[in-house]
């Protein structure tokens, strides 16, 4: 098997050439419909990045598996050693409202744990880059999480979050933000434009795989929402919620969820 860092470098390729098939339909009208069941969106941008980037991926690593938003369900990637987690465009309602805040997110899996992960987001031109035992960087330089505690921390988080019924006692008093890119939000966590990211939803693996350990490796504390490390390639390709940032913040937050 070729090492994380060879994986990571044809993940960070990979990513790049999904940017530039994305900006081709970004802010030009691209068609876009509804997935229905509460799936959301999916545009023809997508479809093209995905397909570029199975072609890509598979065709350099055709013994790994293949999980996306936008593929079919394939039930061999549970058997295989090492697999492929990709949303091709993180944050599709951004991108149709010609927003500049969307991404596209690839990992690999080794059993059930990230060994690499890239997050990009072209419009921005920055890129988070991680391997299981490296540092975590944008750009190429080292990131860290803060050490915010809950007193007044900026929580990138959606608006159901503040209801009563998900805390024990009164809303602990921290500031809610949020961002369409649920993998950007890891990221910003993980850097420390923000002081945590968090969600009480179960969360898609394809959403989450590349930024939880871009999260990890700079130094996050990275669990599901009842604080259990997070496992991916699972039957159901999803995670129980999450909570990500720095370590006395991250227990703070556990500890006064409901």
């Amino acid at each position: 098997m070729p090492a994380p860092e060879v994986d990571l470098a044809l993940l960070a390729e990979a990513a790049r050439d999904a940017g530039r098939i994305a900006l081709r339909y970004w802010r030009r009208d691209p068609r876009a419909w509804d997935k229905g069941g509460d799936a959301g969106p999916v545009t023809e941008a997508d479809l093209a990045v995905n397909d570029a980037l199975e072609a890509r991926l598979m065709g350099a690593r055709a013994d790994y598996g293949w999980l996306s938003e936008e593929s079919e369900a394939d039930p061999a990637r549970l058997d295989a050693r090492r697999c492929f987690i990709i949303d091709p465009i993180d944050g599709t309602r951004a991108f149709i409202d010609g927003q500049e805040g969307f991404s596209h997110s690839l990992a690999v899996a080794e059993g059930d744990r990230i060994i690499a992960a890239v997050v990009h987001l072209p419009v921005l031109d920055l890129t988070y880059t991680a391997v299981a035992d490296g540092p975590a960087l944008l750009n190429g330089v080292p990131i860290a999480p803060t050490g915010a505690d809950i007193d007044g921390a900026t929580v990138l988080t959606y608006r159901a979050v503040t209801e009563a019924a998900n805390w024990r006692g009164t809303l602990p008093p921290f500031r809610r933000e949020f961002r369409s890119s649920l993998a950007w939000r890891l990221c910003l966590a993980a850097e420390g434009r923000f002081d945590a990211a968090l969600s009480l939803r179960a969360a898609w693996e394809w959403d989450i795989a590349a930024g939880s350990l871009i999260a990890e490796r700079a130094g996050a504390a990275v669990s599901d929402r009842r604080g259990q490390p997070m496992r991916f390639n699972s039957p159901r390709a999803q995670v129980d919620g999450l909570i990500v940032a720095g370590d006395r913040l991250h227990g703070q937050l556990l500890a006064a969820l409901a």
